[in-house]
């Protein structure tokens, strides 16, 4: 794609990763069959080429206006585009660049600046966000059922003890994951202590900057990612073996902290190495024996459907291993229509864009109810409680499945 960035913004970095990124694009038009919004609404500028084409716009100087904003604002940044585009565009990067831009240009009404300013100092923060859910939780019966579902009901976790192994790794803790499914990371200490891989929670440890950074604020974003290379530094320098994620979202993020401290003098080597050491905790699953595996695990007769989260099919790269690894202990995973399209959580998408949100989850919803399964899995704490709002099935993540078929 020829391009002519204005001269303002061509020599500065995002000027010249931009027009990288640009001229690899060659309008083939492969990304709009498989984004959800295009699919959704049918309109050019609510697909990645059409929002290429209103992003390059804005680095040659069109005017901005707020229907580009609205037509930015609607991608779900589910990355399906780059897993489908044959060269390779990194149309993510592209967008987070198109909207720091936009943002500086296009003021957004008060209660759009009010809103979007609760969330970013709520969830990314599990104090706050903790005292805000049990709030939640104490009015909850009262609530009307949309908003009680919203409201997740307290639950009980089991722990194993765990014994000291030569085999340590940093368990990334999340945000709102705590709070919200405490389970989910209890369940991975549980199993990975089965496996011999010991566990630690580093100190000072804060939310991934996911948020922040893909609302397009940036200074905060990047401190979340020094806090954590910070925190997380002295464990890699002691020989840590990986950093465990178990919320996919955040996984996408931690990968990408290389690439958003590439210029960053005192911080991209450290973020580079960050980056090759963070690991979905089914890449670790996945890693080991089967054999070893199958030794511990007894499996249960349920059937399941697995919606497999975007930011770990698109955004890590992580297609099927997962389930091909659940398919292979035995469990019954039932395919569904359109496995690769998004459910519509999405980070804040599901917070910003309800409308939009709503119905690419009835989709799913539907997709994964046609198999009629035992229990929808997933691998994302925002994909979890986005669907359990529609559907009676249980919606787990796939590694407390594992745990609770460990056997005693």
């Amino acid at each position: 794609m020829q391009t002519n960035i204005d001269k303002a913004i061509k020599t500065t970095t995002e000027g010249v990763e931009a027009e990288r990124i640009l001229r690899s694009c060659v309008h083939c038009g492969f990304c709009t069959a498989t984004c959800p919004t295009y699919r959704l609404l049918g309109d050019e500028l609510d697909g990645p080429r059409g929002r290429i084409y209103l992003i390059k716009g804005l680095l040659e100087g069109s005017e901005a206006s707020d229907k580009t904003q609205i037509h930015l604002d609607r991608c779900l940044t589910c990355l399906a585009c780059e897993t489908s585009c044959p060269s390779g565009v990194e149309y993510g990067h592209l967008l987070d660049i198109g909207r720091q831009l936009i943002n500086k240009k296009v003021r957004r009404t008060p209660i759009q600046r009010v809103y979007r300013y609760l969330i970013r100092n709520i969830l990314p923060y599990p104090g706050r966000f903790s005292f805000f859910l049990r709030l939640g939780r104490g009015v909850r019966i009262i609530l009307p059922g949309k908003y009680r579902q919203m409201v997740p009901e307290n639950k009980r976790i089991r722990k194993t003890e765990s014994a000291s192994y030569q085999r340590k790794m940093i368990l990334f803790s999340g945000c709102v994951q705590p709070s919200l499914s405490p389970e989910t990371n209890c369940a991975t200490t549980n199993l990975l202590d089965k496996l011999g891989i010991e566990t630690i929670s580093s100190h000072g440890e804060v939310c991934c900057g996911a948020i922040n950074h893909h609302m397009a604020v940036d200074d905060s974003g990047l401190s979340f990612i020094k806090n954590n290379i910070d925190a997380w530094w002295p464990y890699i320098e002691e020989g840590i073996e990986a950093i465990v994620i178990s919320a996919s979202g955040c996984g996408a993020m931690i990968k990408d902290y290389g690439y958003i401290l590439r210029n960053d003098i005192d911080y991209k080597d450290k973020a580079r190495q960050v980056s090759m050491m963070a690991k979905d905790v089914g890449e670790i699953i996945v890693s080991e024996k089967i054999e070893k595996l199958r030794k511990i695990i007894k499996v249960s007769t349920k059937s399941y459907a697995f919606q497999n989260p975007c930011s770990l099919q698109h955004g890590q790269k992580i297609k099927d291993d997962t389930e091909v690894l659940l398919k292979k202990l035995g469990y019954q995973i039932d395919d569904i229509e359109d496995a690769n399209q998004c459910c519509g959580s999405a980070g804040t998408y599901s917070l910003l864009q309800t409308e939009l949100s709503e119905k690419l989850r009835r989709k799913k919803i539907s997709a994964m109810e046609a198999v009629k399964p035992d229990v929808i899995l997933t691998a994302n704490i925002g994909c979890q409680l986005h669907l359990q709002q529609a559907t009676e099935i249980p919606v787990k993540h796939w590694i407390e499945i594992l745990e609770e078929d460990i056997q005693s």
